[in-house]
């Protein structure tokens, strides 16, 4: 298995400005094997250390936090010798060990020579005090469409997509469209790509993705007070549900009878924080920054994977392999809309935002973006490709580029460009 993120640590390692590094990440997403091959790979030795499964480690950090004696300290516990120049350490599970997140900046500001990179979830991560401006930080998503084709050991699609070769990805497109009705039902969790990578047992999959949609809401219990519990529950539970309209702006009142954003505020925010969903807010003025004329209360909801999305709607295994691949627009394209949304998050550092009149049906899918230009972005599910509200969009705001993503084959007509969906992760590649 290889993770795109990987080029993005040895970027870390070899910059002269380098600080202790934080990897951000929902749970599940490969957080941890991701720093363990990086340290397997690029250092001659890793000293690993879990504040979830070792308290005693916790030992080490509270005396004070003299970066010396504690790497005096961990040298005795693992009986290594740490050379600054060819060790990596990583504390895993950083959240539950507030002197531990403490120490990053004593090591940022008295022993930058250390490579140290820190992995936990994105809300545990956050709570508690935090050395702001003392590390580095870095996301890492669920496997993109690129990673899960690596993974099936198909590098050399990957290779044709990133060639931009019109009439060779035209040749290709009936299996990159199959590969991709896969990856909308394995999804990117690594534990269920790793599951098809190895069985290719689809029912397998949907086991896994289970017991991972379980893991996350007993993580509700653990996590949030009794009285919020509920309403992350119903809120989580509703995005399908959401998804599965033709508008797809998220409605409190609909998880709910007199549902209100007061009432769910704190159960929002813990589900967001946690990477666990992507809030896509409404813009009126696709101007910069986007955010200046987002609507609070107008906005989108997203899970943070595909294939999770398809286990919790539980999509049947036979709906992938009809001729006519329904499964794209199946529930008013939410699966199609998901897809893009996750490989966008995971290739693009820019928030993402959607477009609408405050008045009107118009409605674009997504808007980021690009350098000092914002691009719209129009999903479709399938080959027809019409569509009122981009047409809309172009003639009021006349964006210098626009796309529109489906499966048709690659294609252009002055500023709009047809993107197939297999090749969102060239996205940006294809725009120069």
């Amino acid at each position: 298995m290889n993770r795109n993120l990987l080029n993005s640590l040895i970027e870390w390692k070899n910059s002269p400005e380098r600080k202790p590094l934080i990897l951000y990440g929902a749970r599940q997403v490969g957080k941890t094997w991701a720093l363990k091959e990086f340290g397997h790979r690029e250092f001659e030795q890793t000293v690993y250390l879990n504040f979830d499964s070792d308290m005693k480690l916790e030992d080490y950090f509270e005396k004070d936090l003299d970066t010396s004696r504690i790497i005096s300290a961990l040298e005795s516990r693992f009986n290594v010798k740490i050379k600054p120049e060819s060790t990596l350490i990583i504390l895993d599970e950083l959240q539950e060990c507030q002197r531990a997140k403490d120490s990053l900046k004593y090591f940022n500001e008295n022993a930058p020579q250390y490579h140290i990179a820190a992995a936990g979830s994105f809300l545990g991560v956050a709570k508690g005090k935090f050395p702001v401006g003392q590390v580095n930080s870095l996301t890492l998503y669920p496997m993109s469409f690129y990673e899960f084709l690596q993974a099936m050991g198909r590098e050399q699609l990957v290779e044709a997509i990133k060639s931009l070769d019109r009439p060779l990805l035209e040749i290709l497109s009936g299996l990159l469209i199959d590969m991709l009705k896969t990856y909308f039902y394995v999804g990117g969790m690594p534990a269920a790509v790793d599951c098809y990578a190895q069985t290719r047992d689809l029912q397998g999959v949907r086991e896994v993705q289970r017991e991972i949609l379980q893991n996350y809401k007993s993580d509700f219990s653990k996590h949030i007070s009794p009285f919020d519990i509920p309403k992350v529950r119903m809120l989580w539970d509703s995005i399908p549900m959401h998804l599965a309209r033709e508008k797809k702006k998220f409605i409190y009142r609909d998880i709910k009878t007199g549902g209100r954003a007061s009432e769910f505020e704190n159960a929002m925010d813990w589900l967001v924080n946690t990477g666990l969903v992507y809030k896509v807010p409404k813009t009126f003025t696709p101007k910069l920054p986007l955010s200046r004329d987002q609507e609070r209360e107008a906005f989108k909801l997203f899970m943070l994977d595909t294939g999770l999305l398809c286990a919790k709607i539980d999509v049947d295994i036979t709906a992938f392999y009809k001729a006519d691949p329904e499964i794209f627009h199946d529930f008013h394209g939410a699966i199609t809309e998901q897809y893009v949304c996750q490989e966008l998050k995971a290739n693009h550092r820019h928030p993402l935002f959607y477009w609408g009149r405050e008045k009107g049906a118009a409605e674009v899918d997504f808007l980021i973006q690009y350098k000092n230009d914002i691009i719209p972005i129009e999903v479709k599910s399938e080959r027809h490709t019409q569509s009122k509200s981009l047409k809309v969009y172009m003639e009021e705001y006349k964006p210098k580029i626009a796309v529109r993503a489906s499966l048709k084959n690659i294609g252009s007509n002055k500023a709009l460009h047809s993107i197939p969906l297999y090749l969102l992760g060239s996205l940006f590649d294809f725009l120069e």
